[in-house]
């Protein structure tokens, strides 16, 4: 049992140190630009050797495009958790989760959205792309509307991840709306959506 013990710790202990990490170069990169970041900063906040950081994520430009994968996607456990109840209670449920995330990470969410200095790359540009198509994908899924979709309605769903990241920004960044005002704002469009712009995505 001892035998077993320590190995279960000998497996979770690479796993700690990566997230840890992580967790550092999220904080880093939100409140810094890109070039004023380096590996040297995540490894000596995070308690690590500097070769430790390239030894799980390789460079710095591989470390700033996986914070800012895992800023920008919806995990899937997030989506199983919001398949319940009537169109109004997931698109409420949705909405909140959304903003929950956002609102707890607004820096690092915001500097990853921004690209933080780094738009027009396209690693980065493409890093974007991909979490807004599995953020509309996600959409689609919790609103029991998943199973393999035509490409109109996912290009439907992706022009409300659209709203949802600006409309965000004018509360997070610009204090230009409230969250009430942006729940409101989102759960609105994305009922209307359903009910008279999604079916039209067949024809």
């Amino acid at each position: 049992m001892v035998h077993v013990e320590a190995a279960r710790r000998r497996r979770l202990e690479p796993d700690a140190r990566r997230e840890q990490i992580l967790s550092v170069a999220i904080r880093l990169f939100g409140s810094k630009p890109y070039a004023e970041v380096s590996t040297t900063d995540v490894a000596r906040i995070a308690g690590v050797a500097r070769g430790l950081v390239n030894h799980y994520f390789g460079t710095k430009k591989d470390l700033y495009l996986e914070v800012v994968r895992i800023m920008l996607t919806v995990p899937s456990v997030a989506v199983e958790q919001l398949r319940v109840g009537e169109p109004a209670e997931r698109a409420d449920a949705i909405v909140n989760w959304f903003l929950d995330v956002v609102s707890r990470h607004s820096t690092s969410w915001l500097a990853a959205i921004s690209a933080g200095g780094m738009a027009g790359d396209a690693d980065v540009d493409a890093v974007i792309s991909e979490a807004v198509d599995v953020a509309a994908d996600s959409v689609l899924s919790a609103l029991g509307l998943g199973d393999e979709p035509v490409e109109a309605l996912r290009g439907m769903a992706r022009s409300y991840v659209g709203l949802a990241i600006y409309t965000a920004r004018e509360w997070l960044q610009r204090d230009a709306l409230s969250r009430e005002q942006v729940h409101t704002l989102l759960t609105t469009t994305l009922l209307t959506m359903v009910d008279r712009v999604f079916p039209y995505a067949n024809q």
